[in-house]
């Protein structure tokens, strides 16, 4: 039995089997000089550091860039602690080694539970030991992946550590040639200097430092950083600038070949007879391929050609006859009164699974002075990322190379071998620049699709290209979701009872079985991202009962940016106003009230309001609204002030206010918050997916806008100051925008908007 085939094995036990992994704390992943292949005359000094005869650093990169500026952050922790200049720190692929996995991605994704419920509902010892495990295997696997805004957080400590470690070696190596105390020994820009004279940059030292012992490793102390906590220009701008960046789109290889592909109009289906003939005769069309379902997707039809043109043009003259889903159509409008009668029906007996119990709301409920009552919706959301689904591949003698704008780099090395009839150590895999991810280039669908082609086409390399009807007919869509909320408040209108009973889809069940199998338990374990964002309100409300029902809709289903908390903070914040509203009390200062007990809410909060001048009078026509939620360990506050166009909603400013622990980069952080604020914005007020008769109705742009320059507002970022250590960026952003700007429009017209997207007509 392989070692990896006894840790999968680990998860059917249900509690039988302890076993005593560590948790991969900073030092166990330092790696060895030989993690990183070397060449030109360079030096490993770790698995994250090499130094070049320039003295240079060459620092390992294990997460994707897409946008949030995570090349930049990782390269100047490493810079910090080596004190070089940003400039002189280049990057170089991290390989597929246990020490590049992302813990703290590995973590989130499979703590289910709150974890500081002390009394965690219906959770048995079957599903806290199994979930345990699944912990313990995710680390042990060392998986790859670039999500859950965890990046930062999760090097925090190991890039640091392996920078200051090998800045002790080369400190050391200059303290053995020239006879001189370390203590004595100063290094600046990368140059070790003493001050009688002898000097000598990082690549002069670098042999000798690779067999000098570290010593005593000592990190920065805060005060003393030169680089983190300033807005240092981003790495890649340049690049991305004058065009030298390379998408996984701009992959361009000698006597390459391109595919288009062809799924069924209705989710589910499946090609049946196709006529080829006229596809064949267009010019440029080399083969059809058929594919089957990897990995979540569809079977499908691809056509090769010289060009993405000629693979289009022929993909377009296929004649085939589709096959029905097996389940049946598909219905949004369906699924969406399902959802509402599964949660109207597990809210009135007690059911559902409880991810958060405390007190009896039933008790306080009888003894309350009114009952507070909505139901909240949100729909299917698609990920529409600028640059579309795309994977080069080549198959030659046995070997499988890879260039892909991909965030989970370990499942496509998986799929890619899987297909191909390989080990894993075949196959060479080039993470691209992504054209924005946000969730979707967490699936490995179209890896397996692009290598499937490629074992067709001869040892020539092939891109393969979803269109952009393909990509919105056949995502793994935010799911659809819907929420009754209760309350119970007393005679001053504030809440004795919360309880929260949700319904909709699960995501990470059924990611680790299309995406990789290994990891799929016998136990359908809870998917706490389903209630995120509900089990863990910061308010102090001391009875609640927060419970999802997990159904099955038949539409495929995946991470979307903030997952849960997209909806679920819409669902909560908009609630909370309605408390707010029905205790005939300020929404800042019920919220207030409500959070004495925690200090950093408060202080997001207040920083928000004030730089918004939440009390300060508007120019008629125009109101406000505020939202706070925590998610990705990061506190953000959002005051959206808005106003009505010709029967629309328009935002004209944000103000958004963060606590995201110690700040690597503001600029950085403020690009990101601002991204997502556009993101949700564009979800608020458009996003949707209809399907009808198992076809998603929307198919690009025109039918599924974005937010346009010219309709988009100003925005403020401010930043707490914290020694907190980094908590998530990417995604925080992006829940509080949907109910503050639902907020705002409630104090301009009166009218309380309880479903996605945001609509007046």
């Amino acid at each position: 039995m392989t070692r990896r085939r006894f840790l999968a094995s680990a998860l059917g036990v249900g509690g039988a089997l302890m076993l005593g992994w560590g948790v991969l704390p900073p030092r166990s992943r330092q790696g060895r000089r030989d993690t990183l292949p070397v060449s030109d005359g360079e030096v490993g000094l770790n698995g994250w550091i090499q130094i070049a005869t320039d003295g240079s650093v060459l620092l390992a990169m294990n997460r994707s860039e897409m946008g949030q500026g995570v090349h930049t952050a990782l390269a100047m922790l490493a810079a910090e602690e080596l004190d070089v200049p940003l400039a002189r720190v280049h990057l170089v692929p991290a390989g597929p080694e246990t020490i590049y996995g992302n813990v703290s991605a590995a973590v989130d994704a499979t703590l289910f539970f709150h974890p500081r419920d002390s009394e965690p509902g219906n959770e048995t010892q079957t599903l806290r030991t199994t979930r345990w495990i699944l912990s313990k295997v995710v680390r042990e696997l060392g998986i790859n992946m670039t999500g859950v805004s965890s990046s930062v957080a999760d090097a925090w400590e190991v890039l640091p550590l392996a920078a200051a470690t090998a800045r002790a070696q080369l400190l050391g190596a200059a303290s053995l040639q020239w006879r001189l105390p370390v203590a004595e020994l100063s290094v600046r820009d990368g140059v070790v200097s003493h001050p009688s004279g002898p000097q000598a940059h990082y690549g002069e030292l670098a042999q000798r430092a690779a067999t000098t012992p570290a010593g005593e490793v000592r990190l920065k102390d805060r005060k003393d950083w030169t680089l983190v906590g300033t807005p240092a220009p981003r790495i890649d701008l340049a690049a991305k600038v004058d065009g030298r960046a390379r998408f996984g789109i701009d992959t361009r290889l000698p006597d390459m070949l391109y595919a288009v592909i062809r799924h069924c109009p209705m989710l589910g289906g499946s090609p049946g007879r196709v006529r080829v003939d006229a596809a064949m005769q267009r010019p440029g069309v080399e083969r059809v391929v058929h594919l089957g379902p990897y990995a979540g997707s569809a079977a499908a039809v691809a056509v090769v050609g010289r060009s993405s043109w000629h693979a289009k043009q022929g993909a377009d003259a296929l004649e085939i006859e589709w096959q029905a889903a097996p389940a049946g159509a598909a219905d949004s409008r369906a699924i969406d009164q399902a959802l509402e009668r599964a949660a109207r029906d597990a809210a009135q007996r007690d059911g559902g699974f409880v991810f958060h119990s405390r007190g009896d709301v039933h008790a306080a409920a009888r003894s309350a002075a009114r009952h507070v009552e909505a139901t909240y919706r949100a729909p299917y959301l698609a990920h529409a990322t600028m640059e579309p689904i795309n994977c080069t591949a080549r198959v030659k003698d046995n070997q499988v190379e890879l260039w892909v704008p991909t965030q989970v780099p370990s499942f496509a090395r998986a799929l890619a071998a899987q297909v191909a009839g390989v080990p894993e150590s075949a196959v060479t895999l080039h993470v691209t620049y992504l054209g924005g991810g946000f969730g979707r280039r967490l699936e490995v669908d179209f890896v397996g699709q692009a290598v499937r082609i490629a074992l067709e086409t001869g040892g020539r390399p092939v891109q393969l290209l979803w269109p952009r009807e393909e990509d919105m007919t056949h995502d793994f869509y935010r799911p659809a979701s819907v929420a009754l909320l209760r309350a119970s408040i007393d005679a001053q209108g504030l809440p004795l009872a919360l309880a929260i009973t949700s319904a909709g889809d699960a995501i990470v069940p059924r990611y680790y079985e299309r995406c990789y199998p290994l990891l799929a338990t016998p136990v359908d374990l809870p998917d706490r991202t389903a209630a995120e964002g509900l089990f863990d309100l910061p308010y102090a409300i001391e009875n609640q009962r927060i419970a999802h029902v997990a159904t099955r809709s038949g539409v495929p289903v995946g991470f979307w940016r903030s997952v849960g908390h997209s909806q679920n903070a819409f669902f909560s914040e908009s609630f909370i106003d309605e408390l707010a509203h029905a205790a005939k009390q300020d929404p800042l200062a019920y919220r207030l009230a409500l959070l004495k007990d925690m200090p950093r809410h408060r202080a997001v909060l207040t920083l928000a309001a004030d730089k918004a001048g939440w009390k300060a009078p508007l120019a008629a026509g125009r109101a406000r609204g505020i939202a706070l939620h925590e998610s990705f360990g990061s506190i953000v506050a959002e005051v959206v002030e808005a106003s009505v166009v010709d029967g629309k909603p328009k935002v004209h400013r944000v103000v958004c206010a963060a606590d995201v622990g110690t700040v690597v980069n503001p600029a950085i952080v403020a690009q990101q918050m601002e991204s997502a604020v556009i993101f949700a914005l564009s979800a608020a007020l458009y996003g949707r997916i209809d399907i009808v008769g198992g076809v998603v109705q929307q198919s690009n742009f025109p039918d599924y806008p974005l937010i346009r320059l010219a309709d988009s507002p100003a925005i403020e970022t401010h930043l707490v100051p914290s020694t907190r250590a980094p908590s998530g960026v990417g995604e925080p952003g992006t829940p509080p925008l949907a109910p503050a700007l639902a907020n705002a429009l409630f104090a301009l017209t009166g009218r309380r908007l309880r479903a996605l997207p945001l609509s007046l007509a």
